[in-house]
């Protein structure tokens, strides 16, 4: 039996996770993008906006792959180089990336890990958002830092400030996906 692939409405609170079909991507199409960009600018050397394959070559080489990896990939690289073009935009790597792990994965590679990530973040989210309601507002936020004995949580302007610096909807409040959002940006600048 095949299930259809239709997009999860998520509602504003956190979701329990749920152990649909794994993937060799992530199962947060935002956070697959963002680690994938990651990539893609690690690997644009001197950030023009495209991989070329010698970058792609000394990129592998860096990782620690043998010298000359580029060129055993050239086929399928070129493959997705539009016409015009010296290497990869951002568009062709993620579907050049897109390609590489279904061949080489498919669609039952487990994603645990996605998964755990997932549920530790709804489990963060649970602390701040007190009264369970979905949103964290600058209330809540403040009372979680006064009991963590943060001195931000003493000033309300500085919470509002913290609450407004991720609502991207601007309702003062910041729901899961602004928090995922944070916490994602969080996590990227400390590695």
């Amino acid at each position: 039996m095949v299930r259809s692939e239709e997009p999860e409405k998520k509602p504003a609170a956190a979701p329990p996770p749920e152990r649909a079909g794994k993937s060799f991507r992530l199962r947060s199409s935002s956070l697959n993008t963002i680690r994938l960009r990651r990539v893609f600018d690690l690997f644009d050397q001197n950030g023009d906006g495209e991989i070329t394959l010698p970058e792609l070559d000394r990129a592998l080489a860096r990782l620690g792959l043998e010298e000359g990896g580029a060129k055993e990939l050239e086929s399928a690289v070129t493959a997705f180089i539009k016409p015009g073009h010296e290497g990869l935009g951002f568009e062709d790597f993620a579907g050049l990336h897109q390609s590489l792990g279904d061949a080489l994965f498919g669609v039952a590679v487990a994603d645990e890990e996605a998964a755990e990530v997932e549920e530790e973040l709804a489990e963060a989210f649970r602390v701040f958002d007190e009264n369970g309601d979905g949103f964290i507002s600058a209330k809540e936020l403040q009372s979680v830092l006064g009991k963590l004995g943060l001195s931000e949580g003493r000033d309300i302007t500085r919470v509002c400030e913290m609450i407004s610096s991720v609502d991207r909807d601007h309702d003062g409040r910041v729901d899961f996906s602004e928090f995922k959002n944070m916490m994602v940006s969080i996590s990227a600048r400390s590695s």
